[in-house]
């Protein structure tokens, strides 16, 4: 693509708003991302985080709002938005029977880039596939699978990308590999927009979380700021700070108070 400078958010999103007839998905969503930074949107199932993603992706237009990606207006510039983000879904999307070489190869041919055998070698080094480079996908563990989705989703360099809940499904192991390979996504300048409902991945990855519930973003700001909205308990005179956990299940909870759709909690115990 053309190269573009932005000047200012890599991602800026301002009163959106969506509806599926009665039922109101986003009630005026604002929040902005700093390019090379991971951001993370935090919230249950059913909170609106694919929505947000679909609208910034061109593939859902809002009933009201503005939205830009890389500087460009989602509505009015949807082809220079297109060319600006890469998008990885919730489920790998490789061809199993192809190796892990031949889909990076496959994918730099579609996008008519010089030198595709380079490109998908110097992939599979960055994300540790190296080895596996010749199998079949459909030998590839889940976490293999999810790291070789992420790479094709680099090819042709995107300044900016879509992670929507891309540890779904996934082993305790296989969610390391993954968040490994993100925090090297904005190591090298990428931008991320995350969307996941597990509070220890964004507490992991994210510079900055914001939570989204019942379509509007209640809070917003880095795991410290959030911290400092609950004050640490004390137990046998040893302080405890507040984790992302309790912020989450305070904040919602003052709305929620039937206790429905509660977020996917997985601690680091849980998976020892």
């Amino acid at each position: 693509m053309a190269a573009h400078k932005v000047r200012g958010p890599a991602i800026r999103v301002q009163g959106l708003r969506k509806a599926y007839k009665d039922l109101q998905v986003l009630r005026g969503v604002d929040f902005e991302v700093a390019p090379g930074s991971i951001f993370a949107l935090l919230g249950s199932n059913g909170a609106g985080k694919t929505t947000v993603v679909k609208i910034l992706s061109t593939l859902l237009k809002p009933d009201a709002g503005t939205a830009s990606v890389h500087g460009f207006d989602v509505a009015k510039q949807p082809a220079e938005v297109r060319e600006s983000f890469s998008l990885t879904g919730q489920f790998a999307a490789v061809d199993e029977i192809l190796s892990g070489r031949e889909n990076l190869v496959l994918v730099a041919r579609l996008r008519h880039l010089r030198n595709p055998g380079r490109i998908a070698d110097d992939l599979l080094a960055r994300f540790s596939l190296t080895e596996a480079g010749a199998r079949k996908v459909s030998t590839y563990s889940g976490g293999m699978r999810r790291r070789l989705d992420i790479a094709m989703s680099l090819i042709g360099d995107p300044p900016v990308i879509f992670l929507d809940e891309p540890t779904t499904g996934l082993d305790p192991q296989a969610r390391i590999e993954v968040w490994q390979a993100v925090k090297e996504l904005s190591e090298s300048g990428t931008t991320v927009l995350l969307t996941t409902q597990y509070l220890d991945e964004a507490e992991q990855l994210a510079d900055r979380i914001a939570i989204l519930h019942e379509g509007r973003i209640i809070v917003n700001g880095t795991v410290a700021e959030l911290k400092q909205l609950l004050p640490p308990a004390k137990v046998e005179y040893v302080e405890k700070q507040p984790t992302l956990e309790d912020i989450f299940l305070a904040l919602v909870g003052k709305n929620d108070e039937s206790g429905k759709h509660r977020i996917a909690v997985q601690t680091s115990r849980g998976h020892r």
